[in-house]
């Protein structure tokens, strides 16, 4: 009979990705390899997430354990299961057979392995994040899974900042037409929208690009504007540029692919509302050099940063110059 409490084997990926993945298994039993521990130890240096992550769960361990050893299990707090440390044990017959090299991979594999024969009454599973090892795994009879813990269970509800409504009521786009908004009563959504949200409501014989203003609770007609000589192509141009102009919107993200007009929309709207401000920035994102952040840059805090971000009109101005722009005629831009 198999005991209800499981035994879960973690690889070093789970922990670089969460380093509290050790808290997220209820009142099972957590394994984690000590080749796991020599792998962290060549992340711990570094400025990414998984540096960080590698430093903290060592912090994280050496506060459970303390002065206490490992070989009796350490209890990881209330309502939840012990942790266990495993020395790297021996390849079984099967495992020599099929896997000559004696990887990290491999080794802990072994563990499992070895666990799943030793504690034949309790059921164990590695948790990995890596797709070949789980499938490796499964080949040799081992159970695996993936850490789903701080994935999104269905990207389609991720919040798009756009929602399409294929049946609208052609009444209700005429209204729009007619008087450029409407209340948000009116439409009868299923869900609140969200502040903001953009709307592309259609039916067989029209459609129209709306707005949600949260202030007034109404659904606003966006039509397409050409800003100092940019013009949007599609419904998702026409509605960056609509929030980009919007003064009751303080930050805008957009996100899309390579090409898609990200940048340009974003300097034509800032360059169409030039005098609402003293002045334009345009920063780019820092980029190392090598191995080597921003920090090897000579001088203070500001000349270090200051190639990474200029004044938008000093660039501009050197940009017409260079190509021959004619500074009176901005629609060549």
């Amino acid at each position: 009979m198999k005991n209800s409490k499981k035994v879960f084997v973690l690889d070093t990926n789970v922990i670089l990705h969460d380093y509290n993945s050790i808290y997220n298994f209820k009142s099972n039993n957590i394994v984690i390899p000590i080749v796991v521990l020599e792998e962290l130890d060549k992340f711990k240096k570094g400025n990414d997430t998984v540096n960080y992550h590698a430093r903290q769960f060592m912090r994280e361990l050496d506060k459970l354990s303390g002065d206490a050893l490992f070989n009796g299990g350490l209890s990881i707090g209330e309502g939840k299961g012990k942790l266990f440390i495993k020395t790297s044990k021996p390849f079984s017959k099967e495992l020599k057979e099929a896997f000559i090299e004696e990887s990290a991979d491999h080794k802990i594999l072994a563990v499992a392995d070895y666990l799943s024969h030793k504690n034949a009454e309790q059921e164990i599973i590695l948790v990995t994040q890596d797709i070949n090892l789980r499938m490796k795994a499964r080949a040799i009879g081992i159970k695996s899974q993936d850490y789903h813990t701080g994935k999104v269970a269905n990207i389609e509800y991720l919040y798009k900042g756009i929602h399409t409504f294929d049946n609208f009521s052609s009444e209700l786009i005429n209204k729009i037409y007619k008087d450029n908004q409407i209340s948000l009563e009116e439409c009868n959504f299923d869900q609140q929208p969200i502040a903001n949200e953009y709307f592309i409501l259609k039916n067989a014989n029209s459609s129209i690009l709306a707005h949600y203003e949260p202030v007034e609770k109404k659904i606003v007609r966006v039509s397409k504007h050409k800003t100092y000589g940019i013009k949007p192509r599609n419904a998702e141009q026409t509605f960056a540029l609509n929030a980009l102009l919007n003064k009751n919107i303080q930050l805008v993200t957009l996100t899309g692919k390579a090409g898609t007009g990200k940048t340009l929309l974003a300097l034509s709207a800032a360059l169409e509302q030039r005098k609402n401000y003293h002045q334009i920035f345009l920063a780019r994102p820092i980029v190392p050099l090598a191995n080597r952040d921003m920090g090897f840059l000579p001088g203070d805090a500001k000349e270090k940063i200051t190639p990474y971000m200029q004044p938008l009109f000093d660039n501009l101005t050197v940009i017409k110059q260079s190509v021959g722009f004619n500074s009176k005629d901005s629609s060549n831009i």
